[in-house]
This record gives structure tokens, C-alpha cells and sequence, in this order.
């Protein structure tokens, strides 16, 4: 059953993973968009403030994302892209071997501007397999309306 904007409510809470973090992922992302030694050189990064490799956090928001986009398929949102991200936070480094899985609550809606679109928006937490939170943002959302889905 598809859910459209109308069946959207705030509070509404869901929780999807998982996703491997491997090193060669975490290299490859670093050297073609963030290549920082600390993303790109294992040895390098030991003599950083992290201490050891870390994925980039653009690499974390995305794999973050494919998550997300996998539990909107799964829950059938009706979901028609979005507008941004407010407060996108890096929190605790992500590393090879780490397992990521993700929460997201709706935390406002509003009809919008347009007659087939609501604006929702969601707030999402990737988590580490310890529970631990690597990444927070606020995705703005657009939903179709049920009326522009009869």
C-alpha cells in the first residue's frame, strides 16, 4: 500500500539497516571526492586526530542516504525527491568494518505550495553497530497527495 502524504503523521518513527563499511569502499570514495589523508592513507591518517582511517563524512551521509531511499521503498512513501538538508552533523568517525543502519522521524509536515506535493520533514540518525550516532540531518522532504495519485 502506497503512503502518500495524508498518511504521513508526525512522530512517525522507522528503522532500516544495515551497511558494511569496508576499507576499499571507504578509499575509493576518499580519492575520486575527499582526499584527505586521513580518508585516503591508513598509515597517514594513525598520526591525525582520528588515529586511524575514516570514511569522509559525505561518504557516511551517503551511504546513509542509500539507506534511507531503501526504507522509503520498503515503507512505499510516495516520495517526490526534496527541497535540502538542514543540520547535517558529523558526529563519531566511521570506520572499515563498521555497520551503519539508520532512524528517521517525521518531525513537521505542511501542505506546501503546490496542490499534488506536502512538504515532510524527517530527521535521520545513522547509528554505528554499537548504537553509536555517526551522522544527524534534517531531510525536507516532498511527498505526493493522494489526490494527485487517484
Amino acid at each position: 500500500m502506497v503512503r502518500y502524504f495524508e498518511d504521513i503523521a508526525v512522530g512517525d518513527t522507522r528503522e532500516h539497516g544495515s551497511y558494511e563499511v569496508t576499507e576499499e569502499e571507504i578509499l575509493e570514495f576518499a580519492e575520486q571526492y575527499d582526499p584527505q589523508p586521513f580518508h585516503t592513507d591508513p598509515e597517514a591518517a594513525e598520526d591525525t586526530m582520528f588515529g586511524a582511517l575514516t570514511a569522509s563524512g559525505w561518504h557516511t551521509a551517503s551511504m546513509c542516504m542509500r539507506l534511507l531511499v531503501e526504507c522509503m521503498e520498503n515503507a512505499e512513501w510516495a516520495f517526490q525527491g526534496a527541497r535540502g538538508v538542514d543540520n547535517l552533523r558529523w558526529i563519531t568517525p566511521v570506520r572499515p568494518g563498521d555497520e551503519l543502519s539508520i532512524e528517521y522521524e517525521v518531525v513537521e509536515k505542511r501542505a506546501g505550495d503546490r496542490p499534488d506535493i506536502g512538504e515532510v520533514d524527517s530527521k535521520l540518525t545513522g547509528f554505528r553497530q554499537d548504537g553509536d550516532p555517526v551522522i544527524t540531518w534534517v531531510g525536507l522532504g516532498l511527498l505526493e497527495k493522494r489526490s494527485a495519485g487517484e
